[in-house]
C-alpha cells in the first residue's frame, strides 16, 4: 500500500485533495498556495473531474482569498467547462449541470469567485444551454440585489442599490456572447432590468445606472444583430467535416456548384436560400411592434409609477425611433 503524503510534502507530488485540505483547515490561501496547487492539477494545461472538484471544494471552503486565487479559480474551471469539449466553445449539458450544482452546492454564489466565473463564461463561450443562461441570469439579479463585497475588477457589491461596479457586471453579462440574447438584450434579460429598477428606485444608485438602463431596454426593442451562433450540435457536425480526412474535397464542391451556391451552401450548414437584405431587417427591428408596445405598455404601468428613468426610456425611444411611442 502506498503512503499518504504527510503535511508539508513536496506539493508536485502531493495529491490534489491532501493539499487542498491542508489549505482548507488554514481558511485562506496565499500566493504561494496558489501557485503549489497550479503545479498540481495544471501541468500540462489540462483540468481533469476529479481536479475540477477539488479547487471547487477549496474555494468554497476558503474565508479569504487574494486576487491570485480567484485568477486561477476563474481560469481553470472556465477552460475546464468552456474548452475541454468538441466543439471548443460549446458547453455541453453534463458540464452546465455540474457547474449549477457545484455553485449551489453551499447554497449561495460567491461574489469574488463564482461570479466572476458565471460572466467569464457567458464572455468566452460560443454558446451555453439554456438552462444555463437562465441560471446566470437569475443569479446576477440576486447578488446585485443581495450580494455585497469586493468584484475581480474594482469596485464592491452594495446590496439594495445598484452601483458603477454592478453596472459593469450586468453590461458584461447581458451583452456577452453567450448570453440569452447574444449581442442583444433579450425579453427575458429587459424584464429582469424592469425588476431591478422598480426595486431600486429610490436607492442612492450610481448615475451610470439609469443610461443602462435606457441604451439596454432601448437596445432590447429597436436594436438589430445578425450574429446568431450555430447551435451545438450544428458545431459538431461542421467540426466533423472538417476534421475528416476521408472527404473528397473535390467532391464536395462538385456538388456546390452542380447544386448552385446557395443551395449547396444550405444543404451544408442549414441556411436559408432568401433572407431580407441587411437594409430591410435593420428596419425591420428598429420598427417598435405591436407586440413590442404592449410588452412596454405593461412593464412601465406595473408599478402604476411612470418614474424618471421610464420618462427617459421613452423620450430616448422617440428620439431613435423618429417618434413618440403611445402606451
Amino acid at each position: 500500500m502506498v503512503a499518504r503524503e504527510q503535511p508539508g510534502a513536496n506539493p508536485m507530488t502531493t495529491p490534489i485533495y491532501d493539499f487542498t485540505s491542508q489549505v482548507k483547515a488554514k481558511g485562506v490561501i496565499t500566493a504561494e498556495d496558489v501557485l503549489a496547487v497550479r503545479h498540481i492539477v495544471w501541468p500540462d494545461g489540462k483540468i481533469d473531474p476529479t481536479e475540477a472538484d477539488a479547487v471547487f471544494d477549496l474555494n468554497s471552503g476558503l474565508n479569504a482569498a487574494p486576487r491570485e486565487w480567484v485568477d486561477f479559480f476563474v481560469e481553470a474551471i472556465e477552460t475546464y467547462v468552456v474548452h475541454q469539449q468538441a466543439p471548443v466553445g460549446y458547453v455541453d449539458d453534463a458540464k452546465a449541470n455540474w457547474l449549477i450544482s457545484r455553485i449551489d452546492s453551499d447554497g449561495r454564489v460567491d461574489s469574488l469567485g463564482e461570479l466572476e466565473l458565471l460572466a467569464k463564461i457567458l464572455e468566452d463561450a460560443t454558446n451555453v444551454p439554456e438552462t444555463f443562461k437562465a441560471y446566470a441570469l437569475k443569479q446576477i439579479e440576486t447578488i446585485i440585489m443581495t450580494g455585497s463585497g469586493p468584484t475581480r475588477d474594482g469596485g464592491a457589491l452594495d446590496p439594495g442599490t445598484i452601483n458603477a461596479a454592478e453596472v459593469k457586471l450586468l453590461r458584461r453579462m447581458l451583452f456577452a456572447q453567450a448570453g440569452d440574447g447574444p449581442a442583444l438584450v433579450s425579453t427575458t434579460e429587459a424584464d429582469m432590468l424592469f425588476r431591478l429598477k422598480d426595486a431600486t428606485l429610490n436607492a442612492a444608485n450610481a448615475p451610470e445606472w439609469s443610461s443602462f438602463f435606457v441604451q439596454a431596454v432601448g437596445n432590447h426593442l429597436m436594436a438589430h444583430s445578425d450574429y446568431q451562433p450555430l447551435s451545438r450540435d450544428r458545431a459538431a457536425q461542421l467540426a466533423a467535416f472538417m476534421n475528416d480526412t476521408h472527404v473528397s474535397i473535390g467532391g464536395f464542391f462538385g456538388r456546390m456548384l452542380k447544386a448552385g451556391p446557395i443551395s449547396g451552401f444550405q444543404d451544408l450548414f442549414g441556411a436559408k436560400a432568401k433572407r431580407p437584405s441587411h437594409d430591410e431587417a435593420v428596419a425591420a427591428d428598429r420598427a417598435i411592434s405591436p407586440d413590442e408596445v404592449s410588452w412596454l405598455k405593461r412593464e412601465v404601468e406595473g408599478d402604476h409609477n411612470f418614474d424618471p428613468i421610464e420618462k427617459q426610456l421613452l423620450a430616448f425611444i422617440a428620439e431613435e425611433s423618429g417618434g413618440p411611442v403611445k402606451l
